[in-house]
């Protein structure tokens, strides 16, 4: 079983923050571009910034046209990209231009060093280019899942997906999945309650699980009379007790089928998959913020026993709840 494992520089410290590279490769999206500013720009760990996030151009030595004629400033050092802890490639433009070869060499060194490579919807594609998705689980914008199969076939696209994880190389879907990723990279790294303030601040759903659906056929406002929020939000705070599928179903007045088709349509999710999901983040919660034995935290969380906490840690979080406290309890 894999244990939550941190050190200074991958979890950025005063004295050491974690260094964020974000390729600004030619035809780059401008929003693409701007998420892991404003997310990893965002953290606090008591009151520090962990991390410390720096742009650089590829394809011009001080500046790069990005998408709308824009042209961005941007450092050309290719050894502090390539000698950042965490490298982000965002959407591109122009899927069929190569990416710039100078780009894919730094990737390649930095994945082999040890450094995490994070692609932003198409900059999946980049990823690709270099060989990091080779043989592995790797998702994109859905539009463009069929383009990155045929073009670089040993890779497994899951165009279902919001983003994927596989040996320090991340991938999403579009721009929304992309902000999602990047939550859950500073969740991995700093624990739920860092993530869940990050989310407030930029007023985010604080997680949304990788395996989630992209979309959603018939998207439905949380203030309309259908919605599922007061029994959400029900249920959120009665985690502790027992409920099932049949008490939600009771709550909102439907049939248990009605609730199901209802929480595809506005979570893309079953109702038992979004409980269990919302009691491993109660857990989380418990585990970081309080010292209560393990015992009562899985009667908090509503799993009832230590066993059957354990077996969702391992399931969602690969790690056991005691190994999840000692890398997080002391980030808060």
């Amino acid at each position: 079983m894999r244990t939550p494992e941190r050190s200074a520089r991958e979890l950025g410290t005063a004295t050491a923050p974690h260094r964020v590279a974000v390729a600004v490769p030619p035809g780059v999206a401008l929003f693409d571009l701007a998420i892991p500013d404003e997310v990893f720009g965002e953290v606090r760990v008591n009151g520090e910034a962990p991390y410390v996030v720096t742009a650089y151009a590829f394809g011009h030595e001080a500046s790069v046209e990005v998408a709308g004629g824009l042209f961005l400033p941007g450092h050309g050092d290719v050894a502090g990209f390539e000698g950042s802890d965490t490298l982000v490639i965002p959407a591109g433009e122009n899927l069929e231009e190569p990416p710039p070869a100078a780009l894919i060499d730094a990737i390649r060194r930095a994945h082999a060093r040890g450094a995490r490579i994070v692609g932003l919807c198409t900059g999946a594609f980049t990823l690709a280019a270099a060989g990091l998705l080779d043989d592995q689980i790797a998702t994109t914008h859905w539009r463009y899942a069929d383009a990155l199969g045929e073009r670089y076939p040993r890779v497994s696209v899951d165009p279902a997906v919001l983003y994927t994880s596989h040996d320090r190389v991340f991938t999403s879907a579009g721009t929304a999945a992309a902000i999602d990723l990047c939550i859950e990279i500073v969740r991995r790294d700093h624990g739920g309650t860092v993530a869940n303030e990050l989310a407030r601040t930029l007023v985010m759903n604080p997680h949304r699980a990788a395996d989630q659906a992209q979309f959603v056929p018939i998207p439905v406002p949380e203030c309309s009379d259908e919605s599922l929020w007061p029994v959400i939000e029900w249920a959120r705070t009665n985690l502790d007790r027992r409920i099932g599928v049949g008490d939600l179903a009771d709550r909102a007045h439907v049939s248990v089928r009605t609730l199901i088709r209802r929480f595809d349509r506005e979570y893309a999710l079953t109702p038992s998959h979004w409980l269990r999901l919302e009691r491993v983040r109660r857990a989380q919660q418990l585990l970081e913020e309080t010292d209560l034995g393990i015992d009562e935290v899985a009667r908090q969380s509503g799993f009832g026993t230590a066993t059957s906490l354990r077996q969702a840690f391992a399931e969602r979080l690969h790690t056991s709840p005691a190994a999840y406290r000692g890398a997080f309890r002391s980030r808060v």
